[in-house]
Parts: structure tokens; sequence; C-alpha cells
């Protein structure tokens, strides 16, 4: 059942406990969504009839729904986020915000932590139980190229960071790891620093990409450690070609998300 670098179960009774915590708040996460998509966003959006407007409050609110539901996998005993200072997060502005992708709840903590989040949303969730919320608020990405740097450059022209996972999914526990080039390219596009996040932290078995929905880490918490890496300017790229300066800014993404390999 585990990974072979994974210890066995210390505690069986914590472990069952653990797991039937973990459905519960994903049943709660997506009921919840349901509402805010089907209840709470409709009024919002008649109140506030710029689309704009509408969006930058609807951010928002899920920023602040996410704090909600980050606090609540806390108190159940399943979930510690450990961030340090939440205030260099909270003035992030016109930022592309860069991060691995270890597990399903990586996108949950960043907007926790990142109020004003946009972010590139693969189109195959619009289609899933939140995606009356993503279809609301989010770029996707089955826009063509072309169009997804605009719609990327109105974003960030407004204030907003643009949550960009460059692996495109989330991380394999053993496959090689190869970055995509579309957060540098937009970077590049938009005049836009980027601010790499490193998510580390305990092993997330059960959440990570083809884990069992019956795992769990077997002796601890998901614990998310993250840390914040010096911004990448893309001025320091203008001297070389846009080719040569993407694949340069990319190389230097990965060295700070996986200082292992």
């Amino acid at each position: 059942m585990f990974p072979p670098e994974l210890p066995p179960v210390s505690n069986k009774a914590l472990y069952v406990y653990r797991i039937l915590m973990k459905w519960l708040s994903f049943f709660i996460f997506g009921f919840s969504s349901l509402i805010l998509g089907i209840i709470i966003f409709p009024p919002l959006r008649l109140v506030l009839r710029s689309r704009e407007q509408f969006k930058r409050y609807g951010r928002r609110f899920v920023s602040f729904y996410m704090n909600v539901f980050v606090s609540f996998m806390h108190i159940v005993g399943i979930v510690n986020l450990e961030a340090g200072s939440r205030e260099p997060y909270l003035h992030l502005s016109s930022k592309i915000i860069v991060a691995n992708h270890p597990s399903l709840l990586d996108i949950v903590m960043l907007l926790s932590l990142i109020p004003n989040a946009d972010c590139i949303v693969n189109a195959r969730l619009a289609l899933n139980i939140i995606g009356v919320v993503i279809r609301q608020l989010y770029i996707l990405n089955s826009l063509e190229f072309d169009d997804l740097l605009r719609a990327s450059s109105e974003s960030l022209d407004q204030g907003n960071c643009l949550i960009i996972f460059p692996e495109g999914t989330r991380t394999p526990r053993s496959e090689k790891i190869i970055l995509k080039k579309g957060a540098a390219r937009i970077s590049l596009f938009c005049n836009c620093g980027i601010i790499p996040l490193h998510i580390g932290g305990t092993d997330k078995f059960g959440l990570g990409k083809r884990d069992p929905w019956t795992g769990f880490n077997p002796r601890e918490r998901y614990v998310y450690r993250i840390s914040m890496g010096e911004e990448i300017h893309p001025e320091k790229y203008l001297s070389l070609s846009s080719p040569a300066a993407v694949k340069t800014m990319t190389k230097e993404l990965s060295a700070f998300l996986f200082p292992e390999y």
C-alpha cells in the first residue's frame, strides 16, 4: 500500500481517524464550493455590476473561505500550515507566483495566504463540483496561448498575483520532473517579476499524483511548510534572446523549487 520510502503505520486508530477527517474535509470543501457558486456569488454579481470588481471581491472572499477551511483541517488534526509571517503574502501585487505542486491542497494553501490571487487553472477542473467557482473567477488554460498571455497581462495590470504550477500537474513521486516554460514567457511578456514559493513539509501520501484516496501519511499530519524565494526580475534577461531568456529563467525556478534534483 505504501511507497517503500515511507515507514509503516504507527497508530492504526489515529491513521483511520485522519483518513475519515480527510474525506470529511473534501466533502465540506465540495459542498461549500457549490454554496459559493450557486447561492453567494449570483447576488454578489448583481450588486457588483463591474466584472473586474466582482472578480476582485470574489477572490478575496475565496481567500477568506480557504483560511477557514485550512483552520478546520488544523483543528481536526490533519493539516498544519507553516508559512512564517503572513505579511509578505498580504502585500504582494502584480507578481507571478510559481510553486511546486506535491498535493491536491497546494492551491488551497496559496489562496489562503494571498488574498488577491488569480490563477491559471486546468480546464478539466472547471467541469467538476467546484467548476462553478473556477469559471467565474480564474483563467482557464484551455485558451490559445496568445489569449492566455493577454488574460494574464490584464489580471496582473489590475494588481492581482497570478499563481502558476509549472509542472502542469502534481509532482510525481518517482518520475522525472519537467517544468513547462509558460511562467517565464508570461513574465517576459508582461514584464512582471516571479516570486518562487517552495512547498515542503511532511510527505503528502494520499494527496499526491495517483495516490489512493484511502492513503494518508502513516506517522503524522500533513505539514505544509512554505518558503518564499528571491524575486526573479525579467529585466535581468533582456540581453538574451527570448528562447534563451525563457530557458534560463525556467532553470533558475527549477533550482529553487527542486533543490534535491
